[in-house]
């Protein structure tokens, strides 16, 4: 397969590059670490130093590749809001961060995908969608818009013969997560989380979540009346 993966130099994106080019894929793997570039390339993968938040010099990069088979959006990055200061260039930091790139994503790789062979379209969320937490104003409102984007996606492109799926894991060891100043059940590693997503796609499963013993009961919370689930979120606050 020919296979694009964006945010590659780091976390769950750098395990999928590293994992699908083992197993004899042709992988583009996109980032802005010059570093961690040089030795993904070092490993035999393409790379491509590209800043998704410059829309014309993405989609002109992306015009150069001939097509592609599978799509894997990953970049993206986390912050969170520590009331009562509300910060509101913190917002609008994620949300061009995750959200914005991923819109210039889609538009560039739609028509790569088009020429590909069963071609796939993967965007990773987050379980964070699932319910509002503490301090995940932004984050989570993020992630909240690309299940929108990407569940939309699906059903528009589904004419066209484009699978579409999104990936919305728990907690996963990376060095954001690694960041964190609270407590995270049931984290996984980046190898478990690359195993969970690429048998997902595999399976071309509409939503891939996991460990399910985190998001399936996230997702059983989520059906709640709204007070209830807020009161349940309200005691994950700090005092």
């Amino acid at each position: 397969m020919k296979i694009l993966i964006t945010g590659a130099t780091s976390g769950i994106g750098r395990q999928l590059a590293v994992d699908y080019h083992k197993l004899g894929n042709e992988v583009w793997a996109i980032g802005r670490d010059d570093g961690r570039l040089s030795e993904l390339a070092s490993l035999g993968l393409h790379v491509a130093k590209v800043d998704l938040s410059d829309r014309e010099a993405s989609l002109a990069w992306f015009a150069g590749l001939a097509s592609l088979d599978l799509a894997i959006l990953n970049a993206g990055t986390c912050e969170y809001i520590d009331l009562p200061a509300f910060d509101s260039r913190l917002v609008s930091r994620v949300l061009r961060a995750n959200v914005e790139t991923m819109a210039v994503s889609v538009e560039g790789v739609l028509p790569l995908l088009r020429r590909g062979v069963r071609p796939h379209l993967v965007g990773i969320g987050s379980s964070a969608a699932y319910l509002p937490l503490p301090r995940a104003e932004a984050y989570g409102a993020s992630k909240a818009a690309v299940a929108y984007l990407i569940d939309t996606l699906r059903v528009d492109l589904r004419r066209e013969g484009i699978d579409v799926s999104l990936v919305s894991p728990g907690f996963v060891k990376t060095p954001l997560t690694d960041r964190n100043d609270f407590p995270m059940p049931l984290r996984v590693s980046v190898e478990e989380a690359s195993a969970a997503i690429r048998q997902g796609i595999a399976r071309r499963r509409s939503e891939i979540h996991f460990p399910r013993r985190f998001t399936l009961p996230l997702k059983l919370l989520s059906w709640l009346p709204r007070p209830l689930w807020g009161r349940l979120a309200q005691t994950m606050v700090k005092p």
